[in-house]
């Protein structure tokens, strides 16, 4: 069996990031540091992180009082940050800069007067994040047919902004119904989507070229992990969806000849070679990785943490 890596894959510089922050945050702090919902969308790297000290929370009420606190890479709404700030938390802020720009972008159309249009997932945290951190009406577009039925008159001003976890090709056809629908309308440059999201999502549409079916290692509450199941899908490969090598299923892969297998922003490398050793389990694997980007992105972590000893990559 051949199997073929997509590149690039895995995490992305707003992941790395966040782990990065709760580790350092461990280390100057020690435990217990306190994470307002998982950091990422991955059990691996949320067991990882518990296992070291970190304690996982869906509401701050339960932190006590003056806590280290971590808010996840996905944003929180305001209200959680003016609760943090009522209890004195010591908080320090894992949003991802590209989801922050998201809110800083909707604040800036919603002062202008603009019902601003947030395509995205309902439930999603980075949805409930940014409509929490803007002023003024917002309201969230799911797909074409929700932009098709958006009950708003025609000569309303508006504006969109974009889930970061969903790519330019996920949002063209929403935003070009909203154009024809709504003349007045800006959004922001597509160069302002979510890079990681945009190249993960190439990288599976050329893999899907060249391989008989299709593994992606990631979670299932992983938006950007599910799109690419669902990419590779309509290209017509037999696509999984895994969080690691314990998962796969042998008739996945019977009589396939080449396997590809990419991962989600915020999946671990180590979970994708957990993935190769359960397929060498079924018998000699030969692994090799497609031409592809290479990123070399990263984010800046929180002065206060700047100093703090650097931990392995996960």
């Amino acid at each position: 069996m051949r199997v073929l890596l997509a590149q690039p894959r895995g995490f992305c510089a707003g992941v790395v990031r966040a782990i990065e922050i709760v580790e350092r945050s461990l280390q100057k702090y020690g435990a217990p540091v306190y994470v307002r919902h998982e950091i990422v969308h991955n059990k691996a790297v949320v067991d990882g992180l518990r296992a070291k000290g970190a304690v996982f929370v869906d509401e701050l009420d339960v932190v006590p009082a003056g806590a280290v606190t971590v808010f996840s890479a996905h944003g929180v709404a305001r209200r959680v940050e003016a609760d943090a700030t009522a209890r004195e938390l010591h908080v320090l802020n894992a949003t991802c800069p590209l989801v922050t720009k998201v809110h800083i972008q909707g604040r800036k159309y919603a002062a202008a007067g603009r019902v601003v249009v947030l395509i995205g997932h309902a439930g999603h945290a980075e949805v409930e994040g940014t409509m929490g951190q803007i002023d003024g009406r917002v309201v969230l577009v799911q797909n074409v047919q929700e932009a098709e039925q958006l009950d708003l008159p025609g000569d309303t001003p508006i504006a969109y902004v974009t889930q970061t976890t969903l790519s330019v090709d996920d949002t063209r056809d929403v935003i070009a119904v909203l154009q024809r629908r709504f003349p007045d309308i800006v959004g922001p440059d597509v160069r302002d989507i979510c890079y990681a999201t945009q190249n993960r999502q190439r990288a599976v549409r050329a893999l899907c070229k060249q391989v008989d079916v299709l593994l992606i290692v990631g979670a299932t509450n992983s938006s950007n992990s599910n799109r690419l199941r669902e990419i590779g899908t309509e290209s017509g490969i037999p696509s999984h969806l895994l969080a690691d090598g314990g998962e796969l299923d042998p008739a996945w892969v019977r009589g396939a000849g080449v396997v590809g297998i990419t991962a989600g922003a915020s999946a671990p490398e180590a979970m994708v070679e957990h993935v190769i050793a359960a397929l060498r389990k079924l018998g000699p694997v030969e692994v090799s990785s497609m031409d592809g980007l290479e990123e070399h992105i990263e984010f800046r972590l929180p002065s206060e943490l700047a100093g703090a000893p650097e931990v392995a990559a996960p």
